[in-house]
């Protein structure tokens, strides 16, 4: 069965980093997404992986210098953007269209459903 990547986006500004943050939101939130989970598993889908990612302050960005092997390291993002990238879920569905819907029914206000290339 293919693999796809759901890349979960939400409102950058109202990001929770995690249960000590604000526990009764992250609360809520694992909330939904387990019960999405049990969706997808009762649809035939399995769920392979996944996390939630800190905010995007706390990410590094490393970057080729003029094709040399020298790298830049920058902190953070490289703009102000309204929507950040929250977390992921690996998910095994029948088909993109399959892995699409189960997207449409996903406790985020924005998800990415990106194939994954097989290579084994």
């Amino acid at each position: 069965m293919p693999s796809y990547v759901f890349l979960l986006y939400g409102d950058a500004a109202a990001y929770v980093d995690g249960p000590d943050d604000d526990p009764s939101s992250w609360e809520d939130s694992m909330k939904k997404h387990s019960e999405w989970s049990a969706y997808v598993e009762a649809s035939g889908a399995r769920i392979l992986g996944g996390e939630a990612l800190l905010p995007p302050a706390e990410a590094r960005t490393v970057r080729t210098v003029d094709d040399s092997a020298d790298r830049l390291v920058m902190d953070g993002p490289f703009a102000e953007v309204k929507e950040a990238l929250g977390g992921y879920y690996v998910i095994e569905a029948a088909s993109l269209e399959a892995a699409v819907e189960l997207a449409k029914t996903c406790p985020e206000p924005t998800v990415e459903v990106r194939p994954i290339v097989p290579t084994s």
